[in-house]
C-alpha cells in the first residue's frame, strides 16, 4: 500500500476518502525540509500549509505526485517536480465562486464598516453609528486586477449589484472583457486610479510578487478601498501599512498576508481599517469538501499509474518516468 504524507489534516470527507486506500501520515507541518525523513518514504505529499523546494524533491526518490488542494503552486518548486517526473496536482476552478463570494463579503464589510461597528456595539458603544464611515456601493467602481476564473465571478457578483467593473489582465483581450459588458484598462496605473475599490486576483509568480507597493497605493483614490485574496507575496505588506495609516487609501480587507500563519502582532492588526481573514476566502463546506476529494482522488489515480488531468505541469508526462510505469491516461 502506498505511504501518503499530509502536512495537515485535510476536511473529514478528505480523511474518509483515504481510508483503506493508502498509510496516511499526518505531520502537523508543510516546511519539507522539518518532515524530510517522513517525505523520504512517502509516494505521494498533499501538501495544505507549507513548501516542498527542490532540495527535498531531489532525495525523495520514491515520491510520485505532489498535491495542492486548490490552486496555488508558489510553494512548490514544480521546475524540480517535472524534471524529476512528479506531477503536481492542483483543484481548478472547485473554489472560483468561494473566493469570489468572500472578496465580495470583504467589499461589503468595509464598505459599511461592519467589524469596527460590531466591536464598538459589543463594548456598549452605541454612538459609533454617529461616525458615518459607511458608504453606499451602488455605482462605484471595483477595478480588478487579474482576469482569471475567480476574477470573472467576482466581476459578475459586483456587476450584479449594481458596480461598474474596470479589468486589468495583460494576458486577456479588450474585446473579451468589453463583450461581458465591463470596461477594459491596458495600464495598471491607470485600472487602479479608476476604481473605488481595488481587488487583487493575479496569481503569485516572479514577475507579479510585490507588484503591488507605494508607486500603486499612491495612485489610488483617497477613498479607494483595496482587497486581495489572492497571494500575500503580491503585496508590499509595510506599503499598505503606510497607506492605511497615512489615508493614502481608507480601507482594505485582506484575506493572506505573507507570512501565514498570520501573528497577531502583525502591524495590520492594530489597524481598524484593515479587516484581515485568516486565508479562508476557500474554506467553505461545500467547496472545501469538493477540492479535497478531487485533490485525494488526483492522488490515487497517480499512484494507480493514471494521468491524472488537473495538474499544473502536464509535460511531466513526457519525462521517462511515465513511459517506464506504462501510464494510460484515463
Amino acid at each position: 500500500m502506498n505511504n501518503i504524507v499530509l502536512s495537515h489534516e485535510l476536511y473529514l470527507p478528505g480523511m474518509k476518502a483515504l481510508e483503506g486506500k493508502a498509510n496516511v501520515f499526518i505531520t502537523n507541518n508543510g516546511e519539507s525540509n522539518e518532515i524530510l525523513d517522513q517525505l523520504k518514504e512517502a509516494d505521494g505529499f498533499i501538501l495544505r500549509i507549507g513548501k516542498i523546494d527542490r532540495k527535498c524533491i531531489e532525495v525523495c526518490k520514491k515520491l510520485k505526485v505532489i498535491t495542492r488542494p486548490g490552486v496555488g503552486v508558489d510553494n512548490v518548486d514544480v521546475s524540480a517536480a517535472t524534471e524529476n517526473g512528479i506531477p503536481v496536482i492542483i483543484c481548478p476552478l472547485a473554489n472560483s465562486r468561494a473566493v469570489a463570494e468572500h472578496a465580495l463579503a470583504l467589499l461589503l464589510a468595509i464598505s459599511k464598516n461592519i467589524v469596527e461597528s460590531d466591536n464598538e456595539t459589543h463594548k456598549g458603544n452605541f454612538g459609533i453609528r454617529n461616525q458615518y464611515k459607511a458608504v453606499d456601493i451602488q455605482g462605484k467602481t471595483v477595478s480588478i486586477l487579474g482576469f482569471g476564473n475567480i476574477g470573472k465571478e467576482f466581476a459578475r457578483l459586483c456587476y450584479g449589484i449594481g458596480m461598474r467593473v474596470m479589468v486589468y489582465d495583460p494576458f486577456v483581450t479588450e474585446d473579451t472583457v468589453t463583450a461581458m459588458g465591463y470596461d477594459y484598462s491596458g495600464d495598471l496605473f491607470e485600472a487602479i486610479g479608476a476604481g473605488d475599490y481595488v481587488s487583487l486576483h493575479m496569481p503569485s509568480m516572479p514577475e507579479t510578487r510585490g507588484s503591488i507597493s507605494q508607486k500603486q497605493f499612491a495612485a489610488m483614490k483617497p477613498t479607494a478601498y483595496f482587497i486581495n485574496c489572492s497571494r500575500g507575496d503580491l503585496v508590499d505588506e509595510a506599503a499598505l501599512v503606510e497607506a492605511l495609516k497615512n489615508n493614502i487609501i481608507t480601507g482594505a480587507g485582506v484575506d493572506v498576508l505573507i507570512e501565514e500563519p498570520m501573528k497577531a502582532e502583525h502591524p495590520l492588526m492594530r489597524l481598524s481599517n484593515c479587516i484581515v481573514t485568516p486565508h479562508i476566502a476557500a474554506q467553505t463546506q461545500e467547496t472545501t469538501e469538493k477540492m479535497v476529494l478531487m485533490a485525494v482522488e488526483g492522488t490515487l489515480a497517480i499512484l494507480n499509474g493514471e494521468k491524472w488531468p488537473h495538474v499544473c505541469n502536464p509535460e511531466v508526462y513526457d519525462h521517462p518516468k511515465w513511459k517506464e510505469r506504462g501510464a494510460v491516461y484515463e
